[in-house]
């Protein structure tokens, strides 16, 4: 999707734990971390976060976020959260469910996430580059 591109209208899910498309991405500098962000991840950010060329970034783990944690939810569907949900970047406190940036993502990576199979290559090379 090209930024000059409107957005096609989507179905935007009730709960951000039914979608978890805004933290997945091909690219390692996703998700920035400022240095207000790293104080508050406390304990959490050596394990979550990493500096790369002076600057800090969220760990990326098979094509999402470190913090995320991705479980069996009921009836086959997946449940998507946020281990350091209360502590997370300020990027993604900026990003609410349901915005034009929520439908952005849904667009560009809701399908690829839906049907992703744990660690696969393929999922990666669904989404488009950033």
């Amino acid at each position: 999707m090209k930024p000059s591109e409107p957005v096609a209208a989507v179905k935007t899910p009730t709960d951000c734990r039914a979608c978890g498309a805004c933290c997945f991405s091909p690219s390692e500098n996703y998700v920035r971390v400022t240095g207000e962000d790293w104080a508050r991840l406390g304990d959490e950010a050596g394990r979550v976060a990493r500096f790369f060329n002076h600057r800090a970034f969220m760990r990326m783990i098979d094509g999402h976020c470190a913090a995320l944690v991705v479980k069996p939810g009921m009836h086959g569907a997946r449940d998507y959260f946020c281990s350091v949900y209360d502590r997370r970047p300020h990027v993604c406190r900026a990003l609410e469910r349901g915005s034009p940036e929520c439908a952005a993502e849904l667009v560009t990576k809701g399908q690829a996430v839906a049907m992703r199979q744990p660690a696969g290559a393929d999922f990666m090379e669904s989404i488009p580059s950033e």
